[in-house]
């Protein structure tokens, strides 16, 4: 039950990648437009395709930015909302252990439960992942890739989901904070307000999925939209920045 609610859940992600070849057109004229002011050594194209996107070490206004738009943006509420459904389904079902937990039962309280557990879940995994950053100087904000093609972007989501930025020059490194953060989450809900009877290696088993709802957020930053981060007005979308007030910095 839980792998098919993971499973779901990245997929309804995915269908929203459709909007990919709209944003990517509009990406590609604008592009093409301040190309032709630019000298021909700053508008050629790396010859490692992938290359990642100029690294900008972020500000502590840029961490809190992207940690609120991770913890209280839209992916956080319609993440909740669909895992708090696809639980509820589940209890209707009345299969053996079906719903997280099957013990809230139906009715929009219920509901308002789930949601509010997958939500608090989502909220402590994000504190713990910025919070540890801090303390292990990393910098887990997700950066799209400057790569061209389905597989390269596919294999920056995935590999960013365990992996973080570290220093000035940005390199990547095994990120601990990236790690831990899921696990943190589920733990804190059967610790703090499930069923007595859940245990901690409920939220171990929890937070393999929690891990694996990351995976499948970074694959929607990556092919829909990468959150109010610097690099953002390096990939600056017309319809994208209409629709959430944002504007490309100065150059």
């Amino acid at each position: 039950m839980k792998m098919r609610r993971a499973l779901c859940s990245i997929a309804a992600l995915a269908l929203l990648a459709v909007s990919q070849p709209l944003a990517n057109a509009q990406t590609s004229s604008d592009s093409s437009t301040s190309d032709k002011n630019l000298p021909d050594a700053a508008t050629s194209k790396p010859a490692n395709p992938d290359l990642d996107l100029k690294y900008y070490r972020p500000t502590e206004h840029d961490k809190l930015r992207t940690y609120a738009f991770d913890s209280f943006g839209p992916y956080a509420f319609a993440g909740s909302a669909l895992s708090a459904g696809i639980s509820q389904g589940e209890t209707a079902s009345k299969a053996t252990n079906a719903g997280i937990p099957p013990d809230w039962g139906q009715g929009w309280d219920s509901y308002g439960a789930r949601f509010g557990s997958e939500f608090g879940i989502n909220l402590i995994t994000q504190t713990t992942r910025y919070g540890l950053a801090e303390a292990f100087r990393q910098d887990t904000i997700f950066y799209r890739c400057e790569c061209t093609g389905f597989l390269p972007r596919l294999k920056h989501a995935l590999i960013s989901t365990v992996t973080a930025r570290k220093g000035e020059d940005g390199h990547r490194v095994f990120s601990p904070p990236a790690l831990i953060a899921p696990y943190a989450g589920t733990e804190a809900a059967v610790l703090l307000w499930y069923p007595h009877r859940y245990e901690a290696m409920d939220g171990f088993r929890m937070g393999n999925y929690n891990l694996l709802a990351q995976t499948g957020l970074n694959l929607a930053l990556e092919f829909i939209y990468g959150g109010p981060h610097t690099l953002l007005s390096h990939h600056h979308v017309p319809v994208l920045s209409k629709a959430t007030g944002s504007k490309p910095d100065p150059q």
